[in-house]
């Protein structure tokens, strides 16, 4: 029954691993409930003594009586018996669960079918678990449908499992083996200690009965062996990651962020974009995921992520790669591929301010195209898309500034790029060979007329914002070829991810390098920074010109009727011949008339300005930071004190020794000492005698523990060849040391700080002058009484333990 019992625990210790995946804690309870009832079909299958085979069916039909209670009992027979109808139920919120699933990124929100998916897995987990641990007796190989279920976040999520939780699930799993290990032995053999403790060692009255008969075998020793190589092994995991070093190849030549090596450098796993987009857009309440501000005060829409794979079910990402040449604090970043001399180039400075809420992005959001970022950590180009990432860091609370040059193209100039051939990557145009002939009808019915590449552009934005007669609606899902084709030739009802992904389709059908980017709109003006709210998550194609490069369109309708922050980009809106200076957005930005500032500059911060003024155009401000030797430093200066920590708590126990009044005495390393502190009136000896003893200690002297103060004081004198004064100085402490503790009356005794002064010189003198600086800094009897520290620690965890081994037999006695 002990095995059933730690089976359970281990299994409901790792379900804990999955917090990170829900929003309430709903599903912790229920999946509480779950591992309970297995746990008790399991007692009762032990007591029954029933086959291994049975329990697990046993533990399944607990489980499944227990998700009827807790799910589906007003269809069941006096709320706990299953019905049809309860059946039914069930398998109606198990569909409904699974397209939640599908639909919601994570931290999921609990629904019904969310939460009777997870308790039901858990509990299979748990019944696995009983299966291998308490019936085959192979707890080790238990651990593995634990790691199946550590797995699932470890795949979703992008940041690695949280140590506390795995600190928890991994103490868990040793209580099982724990348990194993003792119900192996419990009949025979002896435990093997790794420190002899007096209770380990003193006879125990379980192993022999009244009546000469043999009982079961002590394992205390052995549970309190296995408890210690069982943390010592956790917290080994815990640490010794964290202290590696990552293991990347290393550039030896650094010019700017751009060089792509001959290793394919570091690699990130990401979550799904599209359900990340989906689950945001699909919160009931707004919540501000950034802010930002620019020198031109103008919103520009933020991408994280550049799709440029399309299968058939949906667009999907390369994975980005990001070698140690290739970190943004290297410099500028390389040019935006296509871009040529023709278009007129905008710089903007934008400073980002990311929520301290926004979890689990790997991903900076930044405006198209940037050049040169300035952030903490990290974080790394991905040369082909321009994406910034990170292995190691998250972008949550971070606040960074991004240079982006930015094209200003106008119509006249992307039909005369006309006859120039894309120079990008076959995979901007691949399709599936599978793709329904329909949607390839459809596009050249759209384009047919146009007379450049632009033109066919721009009539596939209008058929989707004018002419098509699309709706915008969230109430959509499914991927997929047909899933495709409905959209565009039946209902055409569908969210930016559908707007998106079948412009950049129809763009590949007639010839245009097309991918998907998903990121933020430009979001709403609040004070003088602009907001991007979770309503703000946005999807919109980018299609390519050779000359001006990637060029993001809208095909997604915007206002109350769609996606209120989507913006057409000005460069595909009919305008006059002649206009004024324009302030629309430039490409990939949003505006409206209520945002549009009246006076940007007056805005600004006059300081900023200055700073601005003193550098080349093209270029970041000057960082005001800290430099970076001047961190180094910082940090150098903080591990040296925690260095000197001993060496700070040795000199502070010699001052309290040396004083001419009140001399105290400081944690007696033994008895000798202890019994002359006990004597109030000679503590000035006691001190006396303790330093003497910490300073043989540090020097490598060490006083044996037989060794009266008449013997050490001759000893040292002709080991060490004691001067006269240096022989009467060591003399003088022995005999004072002597009176104290065995004199009836122990006379007048003289301050001894000199003596000790002079003994401790003369011994400086016969070591090493590394032993010297080790007894400074390192001082080892300071570490010595951390040492005892530790081991008094132990012992009064072995008290605890045998407290209540004696309370259990008394109780078995009683």
């Amino acid at each position: 029954m002990r095995l059933t019992i730690a089976s359970g625990v281990a299994s409901f210790t790792a379900a804990i691993l999955l917090y990170p995946l829900f929003q309430g804690g709903t599903w912790f309870w229920t999946s509480l409930g779950a591992v309970l009832a297995v746990v008790a079909a399991g007692l009762i299958s032990s007591r029954l003594s029933l086959p291994a085979w049975a329990a697990p069916l046993l533990g399944l039909a607990a489980t499944w009586v227990f998700l009827t209670v807790a799910f589906a009992a007003g269809k069941a027979w006096a709320l706990v018996i299953p019905t049809k109808s309860s059946v039914l139920e069930l398998a109606r919120l198990l569909g409904t669960g699974w397209d939640d699933i599908q639909r919601f990124a994570a931290p999921v929100p609990e629904t019904r079918g969310i939460t009777l998916l997870t308790a039901g897995g858990v509990a299979v987990i748990a019944i696995a678990v009983d299966l291998l641990a308490a019936r085959v007796r192979r707890a080790a190989l238990a651990g593995l449908p634990l790691l199946a279920l550590a797995t699932v976040p470890a795949t979703i999520l992008a940041e690695p499992i949280s140590w506390p939780a795995f600190i928890v699930a991994a103490l868990g799993f040793v209580s099982l083996l724990i348990s194993d290990g003792r119900e192996r032995v419990g009949h025979w053999g002896r435990a093997v200690l790794v420190r002899r403790t007096r209770s380990a060692t003193s006879p125990s009255p379980s192993r022999s009965a009244p009546g000469g008969a043999r009982v079961a075998a002590d394992t205390r020793g052995l549970r309190l062996s296995g408890k210690r190589i069982g943390f010592a092994a956790i917290l080994l995991a815990v640490l010794l990651p964290a202290a590696l070093p990552a293991m990347e190849p290393v550039s030896f030549f650094t010019f700017g962020v751009g060089g792509r090596g001959s290793g394919p450098g570091n690699s990130i796993s990401i979550a799904n974009p599209i359900a990340s987009l989906k689950g945001q857009l699909d919160l009931p309440e707004r919540r501000v995921v950034l802010t930002y501000t620019n020198n031109d005060d103008t919103p520009r829409y933020l991408r994280i992520y550049a799709l440029d794979t399309f299968d058939g079910q949906q667009f999907g990402m390369t994975q980005p790669k990001g070698a140690p040449q290739n970190r943004t604090e290297n410099g500028p970043l390389p040019p935006p591929p296509g871009l040529g001399r023709d278009p007129q180039i905008t710089n903007v400075v934008t400073s980002v301010q990311i929520s301290d809420d926004l979890a689990r992005l790997r991903f900076l959001p930044l405006p198209y195209p940037p050049r040169q970022i300035r952030v903490d950590g990290d974080w790394r180009a991905d040369v082909d898309t321009l994406m910034v990432f990170s292995t190691r860091e998250e972008a949550a609370g971070i606040e960074y500034e991004v240079l982006t040059s930015e094209p200003k193209p106008t119509a006249s100039l992307l039909e005369s790029l006309d006859g120039a051939q894309p120079n990008t990557d076959p995979r901007f145009l691949r399709l599936p060979e599978n793709l329904p002939p329909e949607i390839a009808q459809l596009a050249d019915e759209v384009t047919a007329g146009a007379g450049t590449t632009y033109e066919a552009a721009v009539k596939l934005q209008e058929f989707f914002t004018r002419t098509g007669g699309f709706t915008y609606s969230l109430r959509t899902q499914g991927h997929g070829n047909s899933a495709l084709r409905d959209f565009l030739l039946r209902d055409r009802t569908g969210y930016c991810e559908q707007f998106a992904a079948s412009m950049a389709v129809l763009a590949r059908l007639v010839g245009i390098p097309s991918r998907v980017a998903i990121g933020y709109t430009g979001g709403v003006k609040m004070g003088d920074r602009w907001e991007v709210g979770t309503n703000d998550s946005h999807s919109w194609p980018e299609l390519y010109f050779e000359g001006v490069g990637w060029l993001p369109f809208e095909p997604t309708p915007s206002g109350a009727a769609g996606q209120g922050s989507a913006r057409v980009p000005e460069y595909t809106q009919p305008r006059p011949e002649t206009t004024e200076e324009s302030t629309s957005p430039t490409p990939g930005a949003t505006s409206s008339s209520a945002d549009e500032p009246q006076d940007p500059s007056a805005r600004r911060n006059p300081r900023e300005v200055d700073r601005e003024g003193t550098v080349l155009p093209g270029e970041l401000p000057p960082d005001d930071s800290m430099p970076l030797i001047a961190q180094i430093g910082i940090g150098a200066a903080a591990l040296l004190l925690v260095l000197l920590i001993p060496a700070g708590v040795r000199m502070v126990t010699r001052n309290r020794r040396v004083r001419s009044l009140g001399f105290k005495v400081a944690q007696p390393a033994d008895e000798l000492t202890a019994r002359m502190a006990s004597s109030r009136s000679h503590t000035s000896v006691a001190a006396a005698w303790a330093e003497l003893d910490d300073v043989l200690y540090d020097y490598g002297m060490a006083r044996g523990a037989s060794e009266t103060p008449r013997a050490l004081a001759r000893r040292l004198t002709q080991q060490y060849e004691f001067d006269a004064d240096s022989a009467a100085a060591i003399t003088n402490i022995a005999s004072a040391v002597e009176r104290v503790l065995f004199a009836r009356d122990a006379g007048r005794i003289e301050p001894m700080r000199k003596d000790l002064r002079k003994v401790r010189q003369a011994l400086a003198a016969t070591t090493s002058r590394g032993r010297r600086v080790r007894a400074v800094l390192l001082p080892p009897s300071t570490l010595r009484r951390l040492r005892l520290l530790g081991e008094r620690l132990l012992d009064g965890f072995d008290l605890l333990e045998n407290i209540g081994l004696r309370r259990t037999a008394a109780q078995k006695g009683s």
